[in-house]
């Protein structure tokens, strides 16, 4: 199996540091308001990315962190904890935010066909542990203590940047070079970062742990090398994210952690590309954001989502748009009807198996490359195999794009009343017009309460029968 390795910039073999075990981590949400459906494209890939390990024979241990404290609102260790800010937003404690987005993440999750890791570890959980480690960064002088907070110094990590590709030049890492990257006075060097904040940052932080340094609270960085150090030992053989992770989050995970083992951390580096809409990155700073949530509102399948995530490449922008997601909805909904008109009975022929096996590891092996296994899946439908034998390949090739195929049924058909739906949707579209929009809200909770689920398009509102 081949994968582009973000630290290396070339698509590398993929090796592990134990013989067929794989050490797998993958950063978590910060919990303080809901994934969008661009977060979630990268949780998806991550999880076709192990079920296809453990396809090809791995054993995978996979560590996930939950960040629940300490992320701050810029990369610059300035602006609120995005917990706090989260809090103040709902009037509730940082706590019951926490509590309340981390459910909504694994129940968008469970729609989407993503496996939970084996250890899921809140940041809060192994504060004692963060301490540890950076008290022992201090003791070995990659720690220093100034305006009240606990900083690494990156000038003694001797790779500083080389997951970014920064420049190697030490000058040009200083406190104020570049005119792009806010000052703070307290450090050393422009990228250093904060392992550890006193009250000297935010007199109003709600959550507090009292510390050799003073009462305070974990820098962002530090919790997903200790979580993971903790979990999945001194070596990790692959780490996940959002390539938007890679600078600054996960080039300082790897300075800090080395530092406190004092050798080579991980081997393996993997970044799912932005989702963007036509206005650009989908991100929640910008205050307008899809969740999965909200696609469903308007009909669609969570697993038509996922469909539409595995026909482009991971490492490439995706660009969503309604008129796409309608477009994979039909194609999802087709190729979910074919598999499931599929005879189940009859001798499965074993070398026709073997070969639609092949294909589809020839293209998974690539780089991961799901846009073309799901080709495989089509060519699977178009050969001359017998069912049984197409059904069997489907439901391998499923265990890894778990897109619900797997064993798909003929659907059981309502009988409806059209006319008489029409007519609501007619009603519901005049009160719209009007305003009237509790009336227009009865009217579609009235109709999905008999599983009819509207769904609303620039060209009208249409239906589906659940």
């Amino acid at each position: 199996m081949k994968l582009y390795n973000t630290l290396t910039k070339t698509i590398d073999e993929f090796k592990t540091h134990e013989e067929g075990i794989v050490k797998m981590y993958t950063c978590g949400p910060t919990v303080y308001h809901f994934a969008h459906i661009g977060n979630l494209r990268s949780y998806m890939m991550e999880d076709v990315l192990e079920k296809y390990l453990r396809f090809i024979g791995y054993d995978v241990k996979r560590t996930m962190n939950i960040t629940d404290v300490g992320h701050l609102t810029s990369d610059a260790d300035t602006g609120e904890d995005k917990m706090v800010k989260g809090a103040k937003r709902e009037h509730k404690t940082v706590l019951e935010i926490a509590k309340q987005y981390t459910d909504a993440f694994f129940k968008d999750c469970d729609e989407l066909n993503i496996r939970k890791p084996d250890t899921i570890v809140p940041a809060t959980s192994y504060v004692g542990k963060f301490i540890k480690v950076i008290k022992t960064l201090q003791e070995k002088d990659f720690a220093y203590v100034s305006g009240g907070n606990v900083y690494f110094d990156t000038s003694k990590s001797e790779n500083y940047g080389e997951l970014a590709g920064l420049s190697d030049n030490k000058d040009d890492l200083k406190v104020g070079v570049r005119s792009d990257v806010e000052e703070d006075e307290n450090k050393k060097n422009k990228n250093d970062f904060v392992l550890w904040f006193t009250k000297s940052k935010f007199e109003d932080q709600e959550l507090k742990w009292n510390s050799p340094w003073g009462t305070g609270y974990p820098g962002w960085h530090i919790e997903c090398s200790c979580i993971s150090m903790a979990n999945l030992g001194e070596y990790l053989d692959i780490h996940c994210g959002g390539v938007d992770n890679i600078f600054p989050h996960h080039t300082n995970e790897i300075a800090q952690s080395e530092a406190y083992i004092g050798h080579k951390w991980c081997t393996h580096w993997f970044h799912v590309q932005h989702l963007n809409d036509l206005s650009g990155k989908m991100s929640k700073s910008s205050g307008a954001f899809l969740t999965l949530a909200v696609l469903k509102e308007k009909g669609y399948n969570p697993l038509a989502y996922r469909f539409f995530c595995l026909q482009s490449h991971y490492r490439k922008p995706l660009t969503f748009t309604f008129d796409s997601l309608d477009n994979c909805a039909s194609a999802y909904n087709k190729l979910y009807a074919k598999v499931s008109s599929l005879d189940t009975n009859g001798e499965v022929d074993k070398a026709k198996l073997e070969e639609f096996r092949k294909a589809f590891t020839d293209a998974m092996d690539q780089d991961l490359n799901t846009a073309q296994a799901v080709t495989v899946l089509y060519d699977v439908l178009k050969s001359e195999a017998n069912d049984v034998t197409k059904r069997a390949a489907i439901n391998e090739f499923d265990s890894v794009l778990s897109l619900g195929l797997k064993d798909a049924k003929p659907e059981v058909k309502k009988d409806v009343d059209e006319q008489k739906i029409m007519e609501l949707i007619a009603e519901r579209t005049e009160a719209k017009k009007n305003k009237d929009y509790a009336k227009a809200d009865e009217i579609r909770n009235k109709l999905a309460e008999e599983g009819i689920i509207l769904i609303d398009t620039p060209q009208g509102t249409t239906f589906k029968v659940q």
